[in-house]
């Protein structure tokens, strides 16, 4: 009997990139904590737009994929974070929504920032920079509707 994906176990699910697990058991718990430190960031970026949610996941999977590949699955299976890594992995893209989403809250924050809290006018051109090359990093990325 052929199960569908949603009844697939995250280590019966194909993903995108082969995990190549290290032979060096400390190289291969700094990867899993490095891994879990990164999904946490991810995690926190959602709600912080100065954190690289994207970052800090494709961190989190690369550590993973060289460590674990449990974890890998885990993280690639995810409810959360799943889809939107998969399709980032597999060339797809992101939602669009996402992108606008993430572009209006970057601006919104750093032009916050900016204009309210920051008084050096060296730091105010470099979150500004940084803010244009995330910017461009998103509107880069190919979109799908979803």
């Amino acid at each position: 009997m052929e199960l569908n994906e949603t009844q697939k176990t995250h280590e019966q699910r194909k993903f995108p990139r082969q995990v190549k697990v290290t032979r060096s058991r400390p190289l291969k718990w700094f990867y899993i904590s490095l891994g879990t430190l990164s999904v946490g960031l991810g995690f926190v970026g959602i709600f912080v737009p100065v954190l690289p949610t994207t970052a800090f996941l494709l961190l989190a999977a690369w550590c993973y994929a060289r460590s674990s590949e449990r974890f890998y699955n885990w993280l690639l299976g995810n409810r959360m974070f799943g889809k939107y890594l998969t399709s980032y992995l597999e060339g797809k893209g992101v939602p669009l929504k996402t992108k606008i989403l993430s572009l209006s809250l970057l601006w919104i924050t750093i032009l916050s920032s900016v204009v309210f809290f920051v008084e050096n006018i060296y730091v105010d051109l470099l979150l500004i920079g940084i803010a244009a090359g995330v910017s461009y990093h998103i509107l880069t990325l190919p979109a799908y509707k979803g």
